[in-house]
């Protein structure tokens, strides 16, 4: 209840970086059908090597999933931060076209 009375300390909490994998309701995985009702499929279901050989290609597939999403959005962000920059610059070019009319007019 200490963090309560010091906001500062529920803040920088909020600014730790959160990682964390979420764990399943299986126990090991590939070691057979798990407590949450569903099977799994039948090698799952089996258990053994098999099971674990399964789970292994399993969580490297989202693994893989995972890093490709990010690498994705990781690009589209910076294809953004490009355009926005382009953006920026154009408007810089505009302001100083409409400031050097504005000398113009001044000097007449």
């Amino acid at each position: 209840m200490s963090f309560l009375r010091n906001p500062r300390t529920l803040l920088e909490a909020s600014k730790a970086p959160k990682q964390f994998r979420l764990m399943s309701q299986l126990g090991d995985l590939g070691s057979g059908a798990g407590k949450g009702g569903g099977g799994g499929g039948t090698i799952r279901e089996a258990g053994g090597a098999f099971g674990k050989a399964e789970a292994a290609k399993e969580e490297e597939y989202f693994y893989k999933k995972q890093r490709e999403q990010l690498s994705k959005l990781k690009d589209d962000l910076k294809n953004e931060i490009n355009f926005h920059e382009e953006q920026i610059k154009r408007h810089q070019d505009a302001i100083n076209r409409h400031k050097q009319r504005v000398t113009e007019i001044d000097k007449e």
